[in-house]
């Protein structure tokens, strides 16, 4: 039984050398695949109509945005009006151009500074120009009109300071002026902008 089995054996390699001699390419069938080429489209041509309405709503957005975050942060009360003009009086001679740096009303928590500096030359009661005034905040009020403006009023108490600070954040903007009573009236023009300062927490 051995024997034949081993002679079938070697029969079926016999024939498939054989075959390998006589067919040495071996077709392998495949199935056909289809390739597409795409092309890139086109760009979308605007008008210029267009480009200025997608514009306006892109400005749109950026000003709810803007607002949202203004707005909380007067909410909150941890903010800084950053003011780029000011004017000294109620029909005083308004300052354009000055340092947002050296004039601003600061809120952080309990704590305020409202600060202003002309740099005109005379040193002023805070060496700028200007006054500096530190205190508390209190009495602290928000409220909102039918166009969406927001208005902060609170009192700033401190030994060289009794002011009352009235501040209104216009609808959709950053934008506000904030108006400092103190026996005269100083009133600053700018943007409200989160702030928090880690030494007044």
């Amino acid at each position: 039984m051995k024997k034949i089995l081993m002679i079938i054996t070697i029969g079926l390699a016999a024939g498939l050398y054989a075959t390998a001699q006589t067919n040495p390419e071996i077709d392998i069938e495949t199935n056909e695949v289809e390739l597409q080429v795409i092309t890139p489209a086109e760009p979308v041509q605007e008008t210029e109509q267009e480009i200025k309405e997608r514009e306006k709503k892109l400005r749109e957005h950026n000003d709810e945005i803007a607002f949202a975050k203004a707005s909380n942060s007067l909410r909150r009360g941890y903010f800084v009006l950053i003011a780029d003009d000011i004017q000294i009086g109620n029909y005083g001679y308004r300052h354009f151009g000055i340092s947002n740096q050296t004039n601003f009303v600061l809120v952080q928590g309990n704590d305020g500074i409202v600060q202003f500096a002309l740099n005109t030359g005379d040193s002023g009661s805070n060496g700028l120009g200007g006054w500096t005034g530190k205190g508390s905040v209190r009495n602290k009020r928000i409220t909102y009109d039918d166009n969406g403006d927001v208005y902060l009023q609170y009192d700033l108490y401190g030994p060289r300071v009794n002011s009352h600070v009235h501040i209104t954040l216009y609808h959709n903007t950053k934008r506000a002026l904030a108006t400092i009573t103190d026996g005269g009236t100083i009133t600053m023009y700018g943007e409200i902008l989160p702030y928090r300062d880690k030494k007044h927490r």
